[in-house]
């Protein structure tokens, strides 16, 4: 599959079709993909939840500034982060390093520690900073991994994030949203799938120093 022309396909849909679903086997890759997104120092300080409900879906439209492709989509993406990234959940990522790779504990405890250290000298604002940052890592790995996968998807930040902490009962789960990504396949009448791309040119885009 040539990537650049499926980057070329993919647009922010502004209307999907409500009648069709992603099949399940799609959905899987993109959680999967989700799961081995790049994170700062590997923690993974973010989880996905993953919305087919259509009455949910409509209800959340009001908090997503009206936006109708939340109630059209298949499956609407809700990247939260974690909001206890403690010593706990600093211990528990060293110990499955330790699990899978077998590196002896006195190996790690070094970084183990920084981490521990650094995390709770930080101030809570900014470990939130740090892990909405992740949270952007994981969205831009799924827009591309959906564009391979002829997957229609549209990135928001337009919406009230405590109003789907509340209705979702994130905050019982340590997590709050940060992000959406409403995934399925256009409506044929979406005019925005013939636009044209606006983009700079390549040169005054991209810097090389050869």
């Amino acid at each position: 599959m040539d990537i650049i022309h499926q980057l070329q396909w993919r647009y922010a849909t502004k209307s999907f079709n409500s009648t069709k679903y992603l099949p399940e086997e799609k959905l899987s890759v993109l959680c999967q993909a989700f799961n081995l997104t790049a994170t700062s120092y590997g923690l993974q300080p973010i989880k996905l939840v993953v919305i087919k409900d259509k009455k949910l879906q409509l209800k959340l439209v009001e908090h997503s500034m009206n936006q109708l492709q939340i109630a059209q989509a298949s499956h609407v993406l809700v990247f939260c982060i974690e909001t206890n990234i403690d010593e706990e959940f600093v211990l528990e990522y060293f110990n499955r390093v330790h699990k899978l790779r077998q590196t002896p504990k006195n190996i790690l405890k070094p970084f183990q520690d920084f981490l521990i250290s650094d995390f709770e000298n930080k101030p809570l604002e900014e470990i939130e900073v740090w892990a909405t940052k992740q949270a952007y890592l994981a969205m831009g790995n799924l827009l591309t991994v959906c564009a391979l996968e002829g997957i229609d998807s549209c990135p928001m930040e337009g919406f009230a994030p405590e109003k789907y902490d509340e209705i979702l009962g994130l905050k019982q789960r340590g997590l709050k949203s940060v992000l959406l990504l409403p995934i399925g396949y256009r409506d044929e009448d979406d005019m925005f799938a013939d636009f044209k791309k606006v983009r700079k040119e390549l040169p005054n885009s991209v810097i090389h120093y050869n």
